[in-house]
């Protein structure tokens, strides 16, 4: 894995784009197989979804980053205890929260506003449920993230990718 570890470092921007183009990609193509649902055989259209997963996981290395940034910055003014810096998990969990309900909203409606103009369509149906995955999804899981060390952080994000498409895709599934 030492391989992997040297092509994040030395990548940081294109390692990002790269592990959300292809695990992002996969994550939406196993959502739709799993619901039951023939996906789109426009090719173009899921190169165009690759390229907006791999701009996410860029913008979502700078989010990363810089919630961590801001918790911290948070302890030392005095809006959190010192604890949060003294307690990995803690410091994980309050980086997952600031993270996902300051920026998850803005993200998904992005994602959502993309996803609507590479298919030509128009509307926000459902995307209540996206913003559910906040609360019992994303902030659990970005909290497992940044626990880990921040090399290994993107390309877990891209992985939980796949296992909410897989999630999601089952709920939607026809009765």
């Amino acid at each position: 894995m030492q391989w992997y570890l040297d092509w994040v470092r030395n990548n940081v921007l294109f390692s990002a784009f790269v592990q959300f183009a292809v695990l992002g990609t996969l994550g939406e193509l196993a959502g739709v197989l799993a619901a039951k649902r023939k996906p789109s055989a426009r090719v173009l259209e899921w190169i165009l979804k690759a390229l907006v997963w791999g701009l996410i996981g860029i913008v979502v290395k700078y989010a990363f980053t810089g919630f961590g940034g801001f918790v911290e910055a948070l302890v030392h003014k005095g809006f959190l205890p010192a604890a949060v810096l003294e307690a990995p998990l803690l410091f994980a969990f309050a980086k997952s929260f600031a993270t996902n309900a300051q920026f998850g909203f803005l993200l998904m409606l992005l994602h959502r506003t993309t996803d609507n103009w590479i298919a030509g369509t128009r509307g926000y149906a459902g995307i209540g449920k996206s913003f559910a995955t906040l609360a019992w999804f994303w902030i659990p899981a970005h909290t497992l993230t940044f626990a880990l060390p921040s090399d290994w952080q993107i390309g877990l994000a891209a992985l939980w990718s796949v296992a909410l498409g897989l999630i999601m895709g089952f709920t939607k599934r026809a009765k």
